[in-house]
Order: structure tokens, then sequence, then C-alpha cells
């Protein structure tokens, strides 16, 4: 019987010889994690599933790069791996495509993705999160992501987006102010409400 490892390390090598039944399987373990990455970063399903997809053909083109040995846990590892990819092709797809500061409002589409990781906390976090997070203009909602969720610093989300740094620091603070009057007003509390 093989482990979880052995399974995965089957289908990165199935991967690296371009078998589609792998490739396929690698998909849909990875999918629901994926399409939650770039969700965070697209205006609408649509676009999210367009960034998602173009991630996998970035990752079945570079899988030789993946280091198996990085941690024992190769999925975990793998993961991480694979958002770094995503989140790099949700910048691309930004510089592309928004160039106004303008919202969207989103489908709720995203609260029926599925992801087997999740216990009924996360669940709940998730989706007033989220609720709040899609209602930012894209400027905002990319640098509140950047910022908060990947960690980044103002100077490399100046870099990799192209704005100044200082556009950086703003788009985030007026996110952040967004974020607290939508999350108070969902949660009728007109108490304080951080986020993060």
């Amino acid at each position: 019987m093989l482990t979880d490892n052995e399974k995965i390390s089957n289908l990165l090598h199935g991967c690296r010889q371009n078998d589609r039944s792998c490739q396929k399987e690698l998909y849909y373990l990875l999918r629901g994690f994926a399409i939650k990455v770039c969700y965070r970063y697209a205006s609408h399903m649509e676009e999210a599933e367009e960034m998602m997809n173009e991630g996998f053909i970035k990752l079945y083109k570079n899988i030789q790069l993946f280091d198996e040995g990085r941690q024992a846990d190769l999925l975990l590892s793998l993961k991480g791996w694979f958002k770094r990819i995503l989140v790099n092709t949700c910048i691309d797809h930004y510089r592309k495509r928004h160039t106004s500061v303008t919202g969207h409002s989103l489908p709720v589409e995203s609260d029926q993705i599925k992801d087997s990781s999740e216990n009924g906390i996360d669940i709940l976090s998730y989706k007033e999160i989220i609720e709040a997070i899609r209602e930012l203009s894209p400027s905002y909602r990319t640098v509140f992501n950047l910022f908060v969720i990947e960690g980044l610093s103002h100077e490399e989300i100046s870099k990799r987006i192209g704005i100044s740094v200082g556009a950086s620091k703003s788009n985030l603070s007026k996110a952040r102010e967004n974020l607290r009057k939508l999350l108070s007003n969902k949660s009728n509390f007109n108490s304080y409400v951080s986020p993060f």
C-alpha cells in the first residue's frame, strides 16, 4: 500500500513524463486549493478559473523544477510551491487587465467551492472575510491580499504590480478602512472590527 507521499511522487513523475492521466489526477487534487487562491484576486468566478488554468499550465511546464525533498510532507510542499506560481499568475493577470480602481460585485458561486482540509470554523471565517474582500476594488483587493495574506512588503508589492510604495501603503490603508466598515455593517456591531 502506497503512502500519500508515494502517491504524489508517482503523480509528479507521471506529470514530468507528460502523462495526461497523472496531470488530470494532479489537477483534481489541487483544484480546490488553486481556485481559492485565485479567487482572492479575481473580479468574478470565470476570471478566477482563467487564472487558475494559466497557473496549472505553468505548473505542468515547470514541474521538473519542483524539489520533492524540500520537506517531509510532499503535498504541503507542492501546495506552497504551486501557490507562488498562482500568486504570480494572478499578479500578471492584474497588470494586464485591471488598470482602473473601480470595484466589482462578485457572484456568490465561490461559496460552493470545496476544500477538504477545512473545518467548520475555517468555513465561517473564510466566507465572511471573502465576502467583504470581494467587495473591494481590484487595486485595493490586490494590495490587501499581497500584504496581509502573502506577507509581501510594500517595496515588493510596488515592484510586482508597478505602483509606487506610497500608492501601495495608501491602497492598503483604504482597503483596511473599507473592510472595517464592511465587516462592521455585516456583523451589526458598532464596535471596532479589525480586518487583520
